[in-house]
């Protein structure tokens, strides 16, 4: 088997780096972007996300049993990276275009391309996801890959919030130095254009620079009906426990990016931005926690081939649980502490999420090992699925709770209900996610010593076939 090179180490990132420049747009901004632009209410836009969110869920095992049974030759999982970057730049435009029309017809119009957009999200990245367990058989190797990838995604994102709100405050015909973003809606169209345009670029260089290399050991085994994947994927113990738990770090990672521009629009209110930039300091918080969690991706490789993925995600979560419950004690005033618990709890978050896709290609080895079936990209597309429910339940809670904290997009001053419903959205309610994600994989079976008795035995079996 050849090397990984550097080139494609880097190739492979890029590919999470387009994806998460637009999953960032939406995690982060959406909320905002449809209360005050697009102009629907906060329960409103919550119940459209948690619909539409949860369609988009169900569909990634569906595409992950196309892409395994998808012969080209350039593979299995790469075409669709290239037949789905320039259909993923459009529908995200679309997504951000705000008609003039009445509320009803623009809500139907929000669910139908946020919809469409995230289907062809799908089509891309659980696809993309899947090339994990084919571009090396080591599980050190994938360590590293999936570091490139989270790495890489957060460059993503740390561009994103570098440059979304002075691309939009640039397209807008207002008068800037306010304390918020611009709410002009063509603004928003233009900036995301521009963005749409780079991950497509990036899309198409991960496309060119990638490798597909394993097989299974018996490929007359791996000609399964989806009937028969979809009962060994339900059989298969530690991929339930995965799922719980991505879920779970999710619904963690979700409220707190939801509610975070309300948290600086309606409680810390600083005027304060950057002569440079005209960065709002709700912008730089947010720049601050993607350089901690490209910090948390870069320790998350050397500290689990150390001590074990298992005990690392532990360890991690265990701190932002607590980190997050002390958030709630900050003052508005105190913005070098808001940015310090930012950091802290921002590189708990970057190691965890490479873990969880490491373990989810280690779970594939331990389904080929134990039935001869590899199933990469039905299991994969689950660790997709997984994010996205506890981004669809995180998402709608976020947006109920602020409804029923009586937040009023219409106010300029909140009430001091809705203000404790914001501080509570930060704090102790991420931390509940973080309590059940570690509940959830303390039960995880795979040890690094099983797993790599596992690599053992499966390279044993593919030299016996000529798979290498």
């Amino acid at each position: 088997m050849d090397k990984i090179s550097f080139r494609e180490k880097l190739g492979y990132g890029l590919g999470d780096m387009a994806s998460s420049m637009f999953w960032k747009i939406f995690g982060m901004y959406l909320l905002f972007f449809y209360t005050k632009v697009f102009g629907i209410s906060p329960a409103a836009a919550g119940t459209m996300f948690l619909l539409t969110r949860i369609w988009d869920a169900v569909n990634d095992p569906m595409m992950g049993l196309i892409a395994d049974r998808t012969q080209t030759r350039w593979g299995k999982y790469r075409p669709y990276i290239l037949w789905g970057a320039i259909p993923f730049a459009l529908i995200g435009i679309m997504t951000f275009y705000t008609p003039s029309w009445g509320e009803n017809a623009r809500l139907a119009y929000a669910y139908i391309t946020y919809t469409f957009m995230m289907m062809v999200y799908t089509v891309v990245n659980v696809p993309y996801a899947s090339l994990l367990g084919v571009m090396s058989p080591l599980p050190k190797d994938r360590n590293t890959l999936s570091s490139y990838r989270m790495f890489f995604a957060y460059i993503g994102s740390f561009i994103t919030f570098m440059v979304l709100q002075p691309l939009v405050d640039a397209f807008s015909s207002g008068t800037q130095g306010g304390e918020q973003i611009s709410t002009e809606p063509q603004a928003w169209t233009a900036a995301v254009a521009v963005i749409g345009g780079l991950c497509a670029l990036l899309f198409f260089l991960c496309f060119r620079w990638t490798k597909e290399r394993v097989v299974a050991a018996d490929e007359s085994k791996n000609k399964a009906s989806a009937g028969k994947d979809l009962k060994l994927l339900f059989s298969n113990k530690p991929w339930w426990i995965l799922l719980a738990s991505g879920v779970a770090a999710l619904l963690f990672n979700s409220i707190r990016d939801g509610v975070a521009l309300f948290y600086f629009s309606d409680y810390v209110t600083s005027t304060f931005r950057t002569a440079a930039f005209g960065w709002t300091v709700g912008t730089i918080y947010l720049l601050v926690g993607q350089a901690s969690n490209m910090i948390g991706v870069a320790l998350a490789a050397p500290v689990a081939n150390k001590i074990g993925k298992k005990s690392t995600y532990l360890v991690a979560m265990i701190l932002a649980a607590i980190l997050s419950c002390f958030f709630f004690l900050l003052k508005p005033d105190q913005i070098i502490l808001v940015m310090v618990f930012q950091v802290l709890i921002s590189t708990c978050a970057g190691i965890i999420f490479p873990l969880l896709w490491s373990m989810y290609a280690d779970i594939v080895d331990y389904q080929e090992l134990k039935t001869g079936r590899r199933a990469t990209g039905l299991i994969l597309s689950s660790s997709s699925m997984s994010q996205k429910f506890g981004w669809a339940v995180g998402g709608a809670i976020t947006g109920w709770l602020l409804a029923a904290f009586g937040y009023d997009a219409d106010l300029a001053i909140q009430s001091q209900g809705a203000i404790t419903g914001v501080r509570l959205m930060m704090s102790y309610l991420p931390a509940v996610g973080c309590i059940l994600a570690i509940l959830a994989v303390s039960f995880y079976p795979l040890s690094e010593s099983k797993v790599t008795e596992i690599t053992r035995q499966l390279n044993e079996k593919r030299a016996a076939h000529g798979k290498f």
